[in-house]
């Protein structure tokens, strides 16, 4: 989630998404927007083949965390995980960084998944597929040592939490769960059975199902960060779930049994669920704070009043969650 003063200057004009292109094999006119979420992705194709380049300013990634996502990448691709491709440019680069007067700029390229995309109607025997392939990555997570730099992990989630916070010292309650969640997850156990590098969105918008195989194709690899395996499946679980954390839902059940039938999880990996879950309510709020920041654009476009007032309705939907809880 980008802050939307950066996305309204960022939609004003493809002109840095045609600047960026120039570092990869393209098939000229092809170049088509996609969406803007953390970052700016944008369509377009290479001898009939489709590609996305994703790019960001430096304000919301940083090269080096980039640089692991890449490697981590790379690493499932190599162990036959289905995961897209990161492209090299024309110079040879992964990362391609591009800057102007005002910003610094850092663009990948990516192949595209295979498959279809799924919804809230997904089948107890795709939600069973679904579990074994986020087991299966956890599977290869368990065994992966970086090269160099290692993503960011949960401490630093708490600590950008506790410093957007600080700006509001009015979010009492809010802060008051972050004091209870931090004492709380730093008393979790760690080992390498339970704890590792996870992608933190295995949602099914990241993810392209193959019916042929039964197998799916994952994108966005880009929010991952080392943490409890059990703290990914909360998320990737998020609309499934529920505020009652209702693990009885035939959905979540088979998930669950596709991911047993990888990767036993133990009743102390489950106890740990609505921890992340609050903790996953807690980061989105903090989020939410920060994208909202700075909003006030001039002649700004139509859309912007709208995601401000969805951004604000479940800022204060979560806001009353927290005061609902002490």
């Amino acid at each position: 989630m980008m802050k939307l003063s950066n996305m309204v200057k960022g939609l004003a004009s493809d002109a840095v998404a045609k600047s960026l292109i120039q570092n990869w094999e393209h098939d000229e006119g092809t170049l088509m927007f996609w969406r803007a979420s953390s970052n700016f992705v944008y369509a377009f194709e290479h001898k009939q083949e489709k590609y996305f380049l994703r790019f960001s300013y430096d304000q919301e990634n940083s090269f080096e965390q980039i640089t692991a996502e890449l490697e981590f990448m790379k690493y499932l691709k190599s162990n036959h995980y289905p995961c897209v491709s990161p492209i090299l440019s024309v110079n040879e680069k992964y990362i391609e960084t591009v800057q102007n007067s005002e910003r610094t700029y850092f663009a990948v390229v990516f192949s595209s998944a295979k498959g279809i995309t799924l919804n809230e109607n997904i089948t107890e025997v795709q939600c069973e597929d679904w579990g074994r392939s986020l087991a299966s990555l956890h599977q290869l997570s368990r065994v992966y040592e970086p090269s160099d730099t290692k993503r960011s992990n949960w401490q630093d989630i708490l600590q950008k939490i506790n410093d957007m916070l600080q700006r509001y010292p009015e979010e009492k309650e809010a802060i008051e769960e972050l004091d209870i969640l931090t004492e709380r997850l730093q008393s979790f156990p760690i080992s390498n059975s339970n704890y590792g590098l996870i992608h933190y969105d295995f949602q099914l918008d990241n993810i392209f199902y193959a019916e042929n195989n039964r197998a799916f194709s994952v994108i966005d690899f880009d929010d991952a960060v080392y943490s409890w395996y059990a703290h990914d499946i909360v998320t990737a679980l998020d609309d499934f779930l529920g505020d009652d954390m209702n693990l009885d839902n035939s959905q979540v059940k088979s998930f669950l049994k596709g991911y047993y039938s990888v990767i036993p999880l133990s009743n102390d990996d489950i106890n740990q669920f609505p921890y992340f879950q609050r903790l996953m309510k807690l980061y989105r709020f903090s989020k939410l704070l920060w994208s909202l920041e700075g909003s006030e654009v001039a002649d700004a476009p139509k859309w912007l009043d709208d995601v401000k007032l969805k951004f604000a309705r479940v800022r204060d939907n979560l806001r009353r969650e927290f005061q609902g809880q002490r």
